[in-house]
């Protein structure tokens, strides 16, 4: 036990310091910075920042939308519009964050940026998750993990192959899902970066089936390298997540703590995705402690808030975000047949042009032995 606080205390001093370092150094960049690089240095601080000051970080990436459309720099703008997305996605405006998504995946597409695509692509697919269209978010997190493969991203692999682990213990496919999260928990360690994240999501697969003790135990273990990296949006999650569990327990004291300081952390961030849950469990903690009037309530405000995040209107929107999606693809399939034909026809052209001078130099060359033979019989007679 005692080597385990004194590797956590290590690494706390390494991060924190690291952390610091970068954050001192991209601040300093962007007081010098105009053009293209500003650009790209408001973005790195949006994920600089993101974990631990949500709110600040929004800032960044819409000053870098601005910038960029200003300057007519494309990969910036695609870069800010994810960005932005996945702000939007933490609010639990999922509609707003696929439209960001989109806008930002369809600019990668034209630059082409392979990177860019990859990773608009996994974003896309938390959103469908959300949503419960596990068929959409299976298509574009394997589409995602391939090309992150490809690249040979091992930080933005060990992401999607996080998401891959959520995804298939959403099915309840836990066995596949624990594979996931532990090959990209060690792969994180090989990069000297341990990923608390796939820890957390160990513990939830722990927690659905019901082994309470285990979960804890990754909990803690998640909660610890989650405040050594300063992520306060994994902090809340965790805090939620324990919560849940010591309801399941029935110890309600402890519960009701957590998940309200769990809430309270949702509203200093604006991060609200988590919410519909941590009320649903708090709902329930209420009820089991005999405190019905409070669980009534709570339980109001968990149907409020899921009809604003999971509402029918914002799945139709996705809807039809996604066939303005299908209907671009299908016009780029166009545009390709079209250059292919053009391509056709240009070859046709110069096959038929040059036949056409074949033919005419043959008539040019018949003609000539005729009026050659015709002099020739003339001066012999």
């Amino acid at each position: 036990m005692q080597k385990l606080l004194l590797f956590l205390f290590m690494i706390s001093i390494g991060f924190a310091s690291a952390q610091n370092a970068k954050l001192d150094s991209l601040e300093h960049v962007l007081k010098k910075a105009t053009g293209v690089l500003k650009v790209k240095t408001l973005n790195e601080l949006f994920k600089a920042t993101l974990n631990g000051n949500p709110v600040k970080a929004v800032g960044y990436a819409k000053q870098a939308l601005t910038l960029a459309e200003e300057i007519d720099d494309p990969k910036g703008m695609a870069a800010s519009y994810n960005n932005l997305g996945v702000s939007y996605r933490n609010q639990g405006a999922l509609d707003k964050a696929l439209e960001y998504y989109l806008k930002s995946l369809k600019i990668y597409e034209k630059l082409p940026n392979k990177e860019g695509i990859a990773s608009t692509k996994n974003n896309i697919g938390t959103i469908y998750s959300y949503k419960k269209d596990y068929g959409q978010a299976l298509k574009y997190f394997e589409e995602s993990f391939k090309l992150f493969s490809e690249i040979g991203d091992q930080g933005k692999l060990i992401g999607a192959m996080n998401n891959l682990g959520n995804l298939h213990s959403e099915l309840q496919l836990y066995e596949q899902a624990l594979r996931y999260f532990s090959e990209a928990y060690q792969l994180s360690e090989q990069t000297k970066k341990p990923f608390s994240d796939a820890l957390n999501n160990i513990g939830n697969l722990y927690y659905r089936q019901g082994l309470y003790t285990r979960a804890l135990e990754y909990y803690g273990k998640a909660f610890e390298l989650a405040k050594i990296e300063n992520d306060n949006l994994l902090v809340l999650q965790i805090n939620a997540n324990i919560g849940a569990v010591y309801e399941k327990m029935g110890q309600h004291e402890k519960a009701q703590k957590l998940l309200e300081e769990a809430l309270n952390q949702s509203e200093q961030l604006q991060t609200h995705i988590y919410n519909p849950q941590i009320l649903k469990n708090l709902s329930a903690n209420f009820a089991k402690a005999g405190k019905m009037k409070e669980a009534y309530e709570t339980m109001n405000g968990y149907i409020e808030v899921s009809e604003k995040i999971f509402s029918e209107e914002s799945s139709r929107k996705i809807a039809q975000m996604e066939l303005a999606l299908n209907v671009l693809e299908k016009e780029k399939e166009i545009e390709a047949l079209k250059k292919d034909e053009e391509i056709a026809q240009l070859k046709l052209k110069n096959i038929t042009t040059i036949i056409t001078a074949i033919i005419l130099g043959l008539a040019a060359l018949i003609m000539g032995f005729n009026i050659y033979f015709t002099k020739k019989r003339t001066n012999s007679v």
